[in-house]
C-alpha cells in the first residue's frame, strides 16, 4: 500500500512577514527502480536509467542553476524543507525515485525568502517544451520536457495527479505559488511542473 508523505516547503514573502507552508501530499509507493531493457530485440519501452542521486538542477529558460539537497521525513510525517534562508537550493525527496529512474522524481524549492526572491521565483513562467536538465553523482546528465505547468489549491491539492507513480521516468517541481494569505502566513496554491524524460536521439542505420 502506498504511504502517503506530505510535503512542507517554506516559503517567505518579500515584506517579511513570515513563513508560509506548502504541503501537498506526495507518494512514495517505491524506493529505487532498474533500467528498463528491451528483451528479444523489440521495440525498447519508455527511456529510463539506474538510480543515481541528483546534484545539479539546470533550467536555462529561467536562469536557474542550483545544488540539491536530500530530503527526508520528519517527525510530524511532513517532508522537510531546504534551509529557509538559501535562496539557491532544491530538495529532492531522496525516499523516491531519483530522477531520470522510472517513476516519478520529487523536487521542491522556496519560491522567496524572507529577504530576497529563491531559487523557483520564475517557475510560473516556464511552458511547455522548456528543457530541464538535471546532473546526476553517477556523472550522467537527464533531460526532461516540459509538459505541462499549473497552479493547484493548497487545500485541494491533486494527489493523484502530481505524485501517481509512472510507467516511465518523470519529474515534479514543486513550488508555493497564488496569492499570499497575510492571516495565515502561508501561500494559497502550488505551482507544479510536469515533465517527462526526454528520449535518446534515434539511431540512423
Amino acid at each position: 500500500m502506498p504511504l502517503v508523505l506530505a510535503v512542507c516547503v517554506l516559503g517567505w514573502v518579500g515584506s517579511g512577514s513570515g513563513p508560509s507552508l506548502l504541503a501537498p501530499a506526495p507518494v512514495a509507493s517505491h524506493r529505487a527502480r532498474t533500467t528498463l531493457i528491451a528483451e528479444g530485440g523489440g521495440p525498447t519501452r519508455s527511456p529510463s536509467l539506474s538510480r543515481s542521486a541528483p546534484t545539479r538542477l539546470l533550467i536555462p529558460s529561467i536562469g536557474v542553476d542550483a545544488p540539491f539537497t536530500e530530503l527526508a521525513i520528519g517527525r510530524s510525517g511532513h517532508l522537510k524543507a531546504p534551509p529557509p534562508d538559501d535562496t539557491n537550493l532544491v530538495g529532492w525527496f531522496a525516499a523516491g525515485p531519483s530522477p531520470g529512474e522510472r517513476g516519478t522524481a520529487i523536487v521542491a524549492g522556496h519560491l522567496d525568502t524572507k529577504t530576497a526572491p529563491a531559487v523557483f521565483a520564475r517557475l510560473s513562467t516556464l511552458s511547455p517544451g522548456r528543457e530541464i536538465s538535471i546532473r546526476r553523482a553517477a556523472g550522467t546528465t537527464v533531460t526532461f520536457v516540459v509538459e505541462a505547468i499549473d497552479n493547484f489549491p493548497r487545500d485541494n491539492f491533486p494527489d493523484d495527479r502530481v505524485y501517481a507513480d509512472t510507467p516511465d521516468a518523470q519529474l515534479r517541481l514543486i513550488t508555493c505559488g497564488g496569492s499570499y494569505d497575510h492571516a495565515k502566513k502561508r501561500y494559497n496554491e502550488n505551482t507544479v511542473v510536469f515533465a517527462r524524460l526526454k528520449p535518446p536521439p534515434a539511431t540512423v542505420r
